[in-house]
């Protein structure tokens, strides 16, 4: 499942913890993880707010990469084999072409970052990242320090049935074996948008229409689980999707939440950038995001 992982650094604590996270699965599948800090002049530039970069600033801005590869490689406990690189360029466009160029697996990043001329692991880069590369993320926002794969319970794969939502399954149930944890199938009806759509509260035919379509989709993700040999549960929720999966996420004690980015339209759609965003800021569980369009882009 995974032969190459890339994790951007700024040296940040972010930073770490997610390069703890990589290890972890590194360690599980054997695979080979990519340290990259990206010298970014523009940005530089703009914290300055002057125009072109002086030498003792480009100076400064190698070191600190530098200093922010050592730094995150000695997070990398286990790993057998690493390898690192200082590139020059726009943050987002310089990660996704690294991670392109070594044919990355998975993309490893944190969701914070430095303040200041040396700042590029922030939540913008990260988000812009999510939506242009076709790589599966993997996001850490809790700074506590990361677990085996071993040690994961609970695997949450929010789903609406659609092939876009289907891709994060396979990594889901990759990630869940290492363990043997317990794969949550979820789908979220989105009541505020069958009100909206219908103008006024939804109609009992609509609403057991979208909930019977939701148990499909998650029963179809628990057979896949129960297949491979692992426990599943299903739930269908209702409410606001991204707040819903966020207390989802805090009552079952969620260790992993993999979703696709993208999902259906209309009114039963909810693995929209919108939702997935707001779970990978407010998750506290590590959040894999998976875009199935990107690669058709």
């Amino acid at each position: 499942m995974y032969e190459t992982i890339v994790v951007p650094t700024d040296g940040s604590e972010y930073a770490e913890r997610a390069a703890e996270h990589a290890a972890a699965v590194a360690v599980a599948f054997d695979a080979t993880v990519h340290v990259v800090s990206v010298v970014d002049e523009d940005a530089a530039s703009s914290v300055f707010e002057r125009g072109e970069v002086d030498d003792e600033t480009r100076e400064r801005l190698r070191e600190e990469g530098e200093r922010a590869i050592r730094t995150t490689r000695s997070a990398l406990d286990g790993v057998e084999r690493v390898e690192s690189a200082l590139v020059e360029g726009h943050a987002t466009e310089s990660i996704v072409g690294y991670a392109d160029e070594v044919d990355a697996d998975l993309l490893v990043m944190g969701t914070h970052g430095r303040t200041g001329v040396d700042r590029y692991v922030a939540g913008s880069v990260t988000e812009r990242v999510l939506r242009r590369t076709h790589v599966p993320v993997l996001t850490v926002r809790d700074l506590e320090a990361a677990r085996s794969l071993e040690e994961y319970e609970n695997v949450l794969v929010p789903t609406d049935g659609s092939e876009d939502a289907d891709v994060a399954v396979e990594h889901a149930l990759a990630l869940a074996a290492v363990g043997g944890a317990t794969v949550h199938a979820v789908n979220v009806v989105d009541v505020s948008s069958l009100a909206a759509s219908a103008g006024e509260a939804p109609a009992t035919e609509l609403l057991e229409r979208f909930e019977e379509a939701g148990e499909e989709a998650t029963n179809d993700v628990a057979k896949r689980a129960r297949d491979a040999g692992l426990a599943a549960e299903t739930a269908v929720l209702k409410g606001s999707p991204g707040h819903a999966l966020l207390e989802y996420v805090e009552d079952e004690a969620i260790d992993l939440v993999a979703m696709g980015t993208t999902g259906r339209t209309g009114l039963d759609r909810y693995l929209l950038g919108s939702t997935a965003e707001r779970v990978v800021r407010h998750a506290d569980a590590p959040v894999l995001a998976v875009n199935a369009r990107n690669g058709d882009d």
